[in-house]
This record gives structure tokens, sequence and C-alpha cells, in this order.
């Protein structure tokens, strides 16, 4: 199941998915996953929630990601050739919701009420408070059907040892909250990992 259709607001307005599909995305949705924020630099960066996420290979180190191609986020990762994806903290549910609402600002305002920083290669935003993040450069684009899967070389890469992970599972979101008195992470400036 796709965690922006999921979310998305319009989703009531689309056509009923076939019985086939439904049952499908009933046992897809048994697959608990990560939750991410998919991000694009450039003169106006852009981001969506997914988690259609995985690690691929260490040497050479590369990540693939499943963008749906209607997105707009689709076309500028093809054109920027770079993207980031922040992995989301359990902490961090209201990010994954507003990145899947498709009525959420767009343009310069889209990051604006965001807590961000440039990514050191490629300034695509990476988002405070993220359990762990990842810079890419686009490697190669796949079909997959109504998706394309980006691949991506690692470019830079951070975490944070102090948090719990958002876990999106049968099409909702569960993660342990800090307990009272539990240090609260702190959003701070992602530093790179050395390659």
């Amino acid at each position: 199941m796709s965690l922006a259709r999921a979310m998305s607001a319009d989703h009531a307005d689309r056509t009923a998915p076939q019985p086939e599909q439904t049952a499908l995305r009933d046992v897809l949705g048994r697959f608990a996953t990560g939750v991410t924020v998919v991000s694009t630099g450039g003169a106006v960066p852009q981001g969506m929630t997914a988690n259609s996420f995985t690690s691929v290979s260490l040497e050479p180190p590369l990540v693939l990601v499943c963008v749906n191609r209607r997105s707009a986020i689709h076309r500028t990762v093809l054109e920027n050739k770079t993207f980031t994806i922040s992995v989301l903290s359990a902490d961090q549910e209201h990010l994954a919701r507003y990145f899947a609402d498709h009525s959420r600002p767009r343009g310069e305002n889209e990051f604006s009420n965001v807590g961000w920083s440039p990514g050191p290669s490629t300034g695509a935003p990476i988002l405070h408070g993220a359990l762990c993040w990842l810079e890419c450069s686009l490697a190669a684009a796949h079909d997959g059907g109504d998706h394309s899967i980006f691949t991506g070389t690692v470019l830079a890469s951070g975490s944070r040892a102090d948090c719990e992970a958002l876990i999106f599972y049968r099409g909702g979101f569960h993660g342990r909250q800090p307990r009272p008195g539990q240090r609260q992470p702190h959003p701070g400036q992602p530093k790179a990992v050395p390659q």
C-alpha cells in the first residue's frame, strides 16, 4: 500500500480499487516498513512521504526508492539527478502526514514550516530530527509500472542513536513515543559521514 495514497485527502475521490487490488493492498499492508521523506533540491525544494525504500548494496553504496510517475517530485528528481532520504523518527508522524497531504503548500512555501538543512553534497533538504538520512545522486531509473524505481548512489549519510523509528503497518503509524523524563531528540545540524 502506498503511504501517500493511504494518507491522501483526495483518495476518497478516486475510483474504488477492484476487488483483486483491495486484497493485494491488504496483503502488502501487512509488511511493516519505516517511513521516509524523499526530497530534492533546486531553486524550490520538493518532498514526498514514501515507505517504498530499501538498501541495495554496500559496495557500491546504493539505495532505492519508488516514486509515482504522476507525482510532482518525479520529474524534478529526473532533472536534478539527486535526492535525499530522511528516515522519520517515532515523533515525526506529523511530517509523514504533511508530506503525504496533496493539499499542502507547494513551491517556496512547501518547506517554510519544516526544520531542514541543505545536504552537504547536493543541497537537497535533510529533515531535522530524522532517525537517519542519506544524500544520493541518481544512478538509474527503472520502470516499475505506475512508479519509477530510482536507484541512488549514497554520497553522504548520518544517523542518531537517541530515538526510535516511525513504522507504517496496515494503514497506520506505529512508534514508541519518548518516555517521561527521556532525553528529547535535538534536531541539530546533520553532519556528513565520511565515505
